[in-house]
């Protein structure tokens, strides 16, 4: 899988952006580690995902991009595929649910992608996907659960450990476990005693508690203010890697999501989304407590105004 993470670094060379690590002296006191930020925030589309689904719709044949893509998002990998299938020529079509942040659906529509709403406490958005792909023939591009989607991700880390050296430990937002598993295999295929840390939502566990129990959990439309994390579960590719490349799992509460948004506004001048801030979250409120050189990776920065106010005016 590292191979395919490298392959996915040069696919991604010189079309996604090779993002900023950033340091902050108030957080190393804070944590009592030297903490290196890699901020995806202002990675195209101002998230991460961009780097999966460039990965896997860059490859697509001329006869798939011209039938269409179709993805199922809250937002982030939304707005990845519409611009990625824009940049390659191919007709987006997104699954969305119908509370997603107004800027995240704005955004998908504005790179040109037919975004169809549903109902998150009645429907399935993964059904409708399919359901709709049956019929017209869509090739499905998921949020996470592709080992195309998986290898992109891990770009970020790959280049984090090729620009900050030698990391002691790497914390990792987890949703749906792309980005997590994705990161752990470039951090391991980079510095092999790396300890990989994926950090959850209180709210939003399924993925704590799948890797402690060896089973597979889930949880429906969990109601935190980290909406990039309300993914059911882990999926069929990425339980598996992260069951055998991550070191450990932890979660953070909401309060504590809150206040890492706030933290990054306030003292490192970032503007970094809840889903984004997880890692900076385990750090402050003690979740994680851990020495060395220590990577975060700032997932994503589309945080809508009205969330982002009611978070700073606390």
């Amino acid at each position: 899988m590292f191979e395919q993470v490298q392959a996915a670094a040069a696919r991604l060379q010189g079309i996604a952006h090779r993002t900023p690590v950033i340091t902050s002296r108030t957080l190393d006191d804070q944590c009592g580690a030297e903490v290196l930020l890699k901020c995806e925030n202002f990675q195209r589309v101002g998230a991460f995902k961009f780097r999966g689904a460039f990965n896997v719709i860059s490859q697509l044949s001329d006869a798939e991009k011209a039938r269409g893509v179709i993805t199922y998002s809250s937002g982030n990998h939304a707005q990845a595929v519409a611009l990625a299938c824009r940049m390659s020529g191919a007709r987006a079509v997104v699954v969305m649910p119908d509370d997603a942040p107004a800027i995240k659906r704005a955004a998908t529509e504005g790179y040109g992608a037919q975004v169809i709403s549903y109902d998150p406490d009645h429907q399935d958005r993964r059904e409708i996907a399919e359901r709709l792909a049956a019929e017209h023939g869509y090739t499905i591009v998921p949020p996470y659960d592709h080992p195309g989607i998986v290898a992109g991700q891990g770009t970020a880390a790959l280049e984090l450990c090729q620009d900050a050296g030698p990391l002691d430990a790497l914390l990792v937002p987890c949703g749906g476990g792309g980005l997590l598993s994705g990161s752990a295999i470039a951090a391991k295929g980079m510095s092999p005693a790396c300890r990989v840390i994926g950090i959850e939502p209180e709210l939003a566990d399924d993925a704590t508690r799948s890797f402690r129990t060896k089973t597979l959990h889930t949880v429906h439309h969990p109601p935190t203010i980290a909406d990039g994390t309300r993914t059911p579960s882990l999926g069929v590719v990425t339980f598996p890697l992260v069951l055998q490349y991550v070191d450990d799992m932890q979660t953070v509460s909401e309060a504590a999501i809150i206040e890492a948004v706030r933290f990054l506004f306030f003292r490192a001048k970032l503007v970094v989304e809840p889903s984004g801030a997880l890692g900076v979250a385990a750090l402050i409120s003690g979740a994680v407590k851990i020495n060395g050189r220590v990577g975060v990776i700032l997932s994503g920065g589309n945080i809508d105004a009205a969330t982002m106010i009611q978070i700073l005016q606390g």
